[in-house]
């Protein structure tokens, strides 16, 4: 079998980001090659999945298109084919069994999986370093001691979510001030349907801030030993 003639008897069925779906010859359609195929694609880093359908000589690759394209896969399938073994006389192709979707952890590729792990070593640092300013070990009367319980505040979650609460307002403002300005202070009476949802939000963002300062200041209760 000459493998330039083979590959230009494949047949791209179907093709998207992902996924390809290609018909094989007939002359290597039996189980022998199909399984030197499926070996082959599968050192193609990217490719998780592999399946042949014998009755239509379909060949069945899915990959992940961030890590490789079909040209990656084409270009594994066409170096294979000048090494497919020949299938016995009168053999009739046998269907190759679907491979079982493998877990998610066993398809991502090396890289994902050391990105991962960086990931979660920077989050890690940052963590210990925001714990090492939440507890303060600075000598007493220090400007590091007096700062400290300032930043550990300033970490809090009720803090976090007040600042973005601010930070969501400001870019609302932002967004819509060619409205405001423009069309919303000139005919307030046509655009009052704006002005009443303006007006129940700075009332809902009030109501929150108080409850939270009212819960701050709120004595704690101790019950007599």
């Amino acid at each position: 079998m000459n493998a330039d003639d083979l590959a230009r008897r494949i047949v791209v069925r179907h093709r998207e980001a992902g996924y390809l779906r290609l018909e094989l010859p007939a002359e290597i359609g039996h189980s022998a090659a199909v399984a030197a195929i499926d070996a082959s694609l599968r050192q193609v880093t990217g490719v998780y999945r592999v399946a042949f359908y014998a009755a239509q000589r379909r060949l069945v690759v899915s990959f992940d298109a961030h890590v490789c394209t079909a040209a990656d896969v084409a270009r594994a399938l066409k170096g294979c084919l000048h090494a497919l073994p020949e299938g016995e006389a009168g053999s009739v192709p046998v269907t190759m069994p679907e491979h079982a979707a493998a877990p998610l952890a066993a398809r991502v590729t090396p890289a994902l999986q050391d990105a991962a792990r960086q990931a979660r070593r920077a989050f890690g640092q940052l963590r210990r370093r925001i714990e090492a300013l939440r507890q303060p070990k600075a000598p007493p009367g220090s400007l590091q001691a007096k700062l400290q319980p300032m930043l550990a505040n300033a970490l809090t979650e009720k803090a976090i979510i007040n600042f973005l609460n601010d930070l969501v307002a400001f870019y609302l403002v932002k967004v819509h001030w060619e409205l405001i300005s423009q069309r919303w202070l000139k005919n307030p009476v046509k655009h009052a349907d704006a002005w009443l949802t303006v007006f129940y939000l700075m009332f809902l963002l009030v109501r929150y801030r108080k409850a939270i300062a009212a819960e701050a200041t709120k004595p704690v209760a101790v019950e007599p030993a």
